[in-house]
């Protein structure tokens, strides 16, 4: 991309970002929570929408000057519901974390209790670890992997632990899970506590949307929180998508099922946010709208087959990886079993080489998370870049040569920027204008 203003505006700042549009040029980004936006989604979020204040949903602003905001939100929101087959979207949490809170808001009350996966086994900080808000606020009961080779989900401990305890909400979602859930059997067991059937799918949005995997909206769940980022390739934001429709938003409605739409809408403004940021829901329309055609759904398809690739290749050289392989577009390595690395040290190493991914904590890992037993690492953004099943290999020779000392890092470096280069990011390369 060109830029004209910031070069002069503000030089330092615009020295910033060049450095960061080199890394991610050269480099290799295997975080399976990051990604490469097109430059329609980079022009959207620059675009002067974020300079409106938009307190309240279309239709319903505290603020004159609306035309056009509320056209865009709307659009948003009809893309959204389309995508991914819901009746309802809010699109304008902040964050994937944001979202979450405004859906416990909505539906619990301070004490309540909820059934969500352990950290430890795959779920996400705000399914209750202890060091978050939400676990001060909210009772969490942790459900765990019952074959940690497998990756199957303990069901009956999960029904068991349901029917003791009495969750008004379950969640399914996870952060470092690399096995599918049985959402219509997770749907069941809430509906026979009467609990709220909520999926957090801020990882696998876009192979959901792509038609790679399932959608729990399809499968009796009443609520699905994801971010727009990640496998959907949009900016850095969140969207609640449920089942229902919005009551009469001058009515207080009561806290049923039914009713989740506008309980959710309420939650997120006034309950938890102000003003949203327009520029971002304008970034999220389109990011949606790359997500209906249909190269998005050979991308989608095309994660699953490099995850599978990858994962496959890793443990066919020695590596151990957590549930001996993947279903989705990630994949946990135990570095302490495979190389007697820790995570941190394996991830300082592999930056070195220009390949990027994050430390990770394995199943009841005993060290602590800034050092953990394990990486996780996937293939949504190499899957963007264009590479495919050969590159994947390559990558997992880079990975165990690097981490047995058999390649050095300057080495490796020099080879992963030339393939990068064959496989340009579709964000653009920042140049002075």
């Amino acid at each position: 991309m060109k830029y004209h203003v910031l070069p002069k505006a503000d030089p330092e700042v615009f020295r910033i970002l060049q450095g960061e549009a080199q890394r991610e040029a050269d480099g290799l980004e295997l975080i399976p929570s990051e990604n490469y936006v097109s430059e329609a989604v980079i022009e959207a979020l620059g675009t002067l929408m974020g300079n409106k204040y938009s307190e309240g949903t279309p239709g319903r602003r505290y603020y004159g000057g609306q035309t056009f905001t509320d056209q865009i939100e709307t659009l948003a929101i009809e893309r959204a519901k389309a995508l991914f087959r819901a009746d309802h979207a809010n699109v304008q949490p902040l964050s994937g974390a944001a979202a979450n809170l405004c859906v416990y808001a909505a539906w619990l009350e301070i004490g309540d209790t909820v059934l969500a996966m352990d950290l430890s086994h795959g779920g996400h900080l705000t399914h209750g670890a202890p060091v978050t808000f939400a676990a001060k606020a909210f009772k969490f009961i942790r459900y765990k992997m019952k074959d940690v080779e497998t990756g199957e989900i303990d069901y009956e401990a999960l029904e068991a632990l349901a029917l003791e305890h009495k969750p008004k909400a379950i969640i399914a979602g996870f952060s470092s899970y690399p096995r599918s859930l049985d959402y219509a059997r997770i749907a069941g067991i809430a509906q026979k506590v009467g609990a709220m059937a909520m999926a957090d799918m801020a990882h696998i949005a876009g192979l959901i949307a792509g038609g790679a995997l399932p959608n729990p909206l399809d499968h009796g769940f009443h609520v699905m929180t994801t971010t727009t980022h990640k496998t959907l390739r949009g900016p850095r934001g969140a969207m609640i998508l449920s089942k229902g429709t919005p009551g009469n938003p001058l009515k207080a409605p009561e806290k049923t099922l039914e009713n989740l739409p506008t309980l959710i809408d309420r939650a997120v403004f006034p309950g938890l946010q102000g003003g949203p940021h327009m520029n971002k829901v304008m970034a999220i329309a389109v990011a949606l709208g790359e997500a209906a055609q249909p190269g998005f759904r050979v991308y989608a398809t095309q994660v699953l087959k490099n995850a599978k690739t990858l994962a496959a290749a890793l443990m066919e050289r020695g590596c151990r990886l957590i549930t001996n392989g993947t279903d989705n577009h990630l994949m946990v390595l135990d570095t302490q079993a495979s190389f007697g690395k820790n995570g941190q040290e394996t991830q300082v190493l592999l930056e070195s080489a220009g390949i990027t991914l994050n430390k990770n904590a394995i199943p009841d890992d005993p060290l602590p998370p800034f050092k953990s037993s394990g990486v996780r690492l996937g293939t949504p953004s190499a899957t963007t870049r264009g590479m495919k099943e050969p590159e994947m290999v390559k990558i997992a020779e880079w990975i165990v040569s690097l981490c047995r000392g058999e390649a050095s890092p300057d080495r490796v470096r020099e080879e992963v920027r030339v393939l990068c280069a064959r496989h340009p990011s579709p964000s653009g390369v920042v140049v002075r204008g």
